[in-house]
């Protein structure tokens, strides 16, 4: 919704709505042979470039309201043709999406663009610490909380939380300090005294681990590679992941990937949008999991 002052210093309101018209130009062709089936598509310029992809259960529902959307008048008006690929199930499409974007950078995605760079909160000492995933494997690694996009975003959240908390900034390495001189916020009898020795060290370190409790990073559940298998419409899927990091998918089991990053020498990098798709279902046990 747009709005401007009209030349007699009259507020309108625009309603991208009543400047809309259906975009007949795609060939029906395109349309009529959508599924109402689980996967992914594809809006493509004139020169096959995908614009956007996206994903759903009904790929066909999903698709016709885009173009029904008067928001997206630009992408519809560059779209020369829509096609499709059906998946086995939401996991195989939500996870082939996110390796899709990732790949082409359409112009019409806003998120799941970026491989972003990762760091997290390490308490696998007694002092936070700032550790980046180009240096450490998210996956396996243990005592790891919240997924950041920068150095900042990490400090700043520790600070809120030993704030919120009543935590030692010195001994959260916030602040420095000097042996037995209280931090500002013990001055304000906002610290336990972990900087003047009256809180141990452990003690201080085990009520900063349970302040960062609900950031923790789970480690990857499995010793290694797994099957997530799906089914829909005579379509059988097993999607291919390993520490967090999807390896494409196999039509049937001994069949090597097909599509994802396919890494069978490299060791997987752990990947953000695979592991926010998969770490509740995979927790609440409502995947069909094969061990590899």
């Amino acid at each position: 919704m747009r709005t401007h002052v009209n030349s007699v210093g009259l507020l309108v309101v625009s309603d991208p709505a009543l400047n809309f018209s259906y975009p007949a130009h795609i060939p029906r062709e395109c349309i009529d042979a959508l599924p109402s089936l689980p996967g992914v598509y594809f809006f493509r310029d004139g020169a096959g470039t995908p614009l956007y992809i996206g994903k759903s259960v009904n790929i066909r529902a999903r698709v016709l309201s885009h173009m029904r959307t008067a928001e997206e008048m630009q992408m519809l008006a560059r779209t020369a043709s829509i096609d499709f690929e059906r998946t086995g199930g939401e996991i195989c499409a939500l996870l082939r999406e996110a390796e899709l974007v990732k790949r082409h950078q359409p112009v019409f995605n806003q998120k799941l663009r970026r491989q972003r760079e990762m760091c997290a909160i390490s308490m696998a000492g007694e002092v936070p610490q700032i550790v980046f995933a180009r240096e450490l494997d998210f996956a396996r690694a243990l005592q790891l909380f919240g997924l950041f996009g920068s150095r900042k975003a990490a400090i700043e959240t520790l600070r809120d939380v030993v704030h919120a908390r009543g935590l030692c900034t010195v001994a959260s390495g916030l602040e420095k300090g000097m042996p037995g001189r209280p931090c500002f916020a013990r001055q304000v009898a906002r610290c336990q005294g972990a900087c003047t020795g009256e809180e141990t060290a452990a003690d201080h370190a085990a009520r900063v681990r349970l302040a960062l409790e609900p950031l923790r990073v789970t480690p990857w559940p499995f010793p290694g590679p797994v099957a997530i298998v799906e089914e829909s419409a005579g379509l059988r899927q097993r999607a291919m992941v390993d520490g967090w990091c999807y390896l494409g998918v196999a039509a049937a089991a001994g069949k090597a990937p097909r599509g994802g990053k396919a890494r069978a020498a490299a060791q997987p990098r752990f990947d953000i949008d695979v592991y926010n798709i998969l770490v509740r279902p995979l927790a609440s046990g409502a995947l069909r999991i094969e061990e590899l």
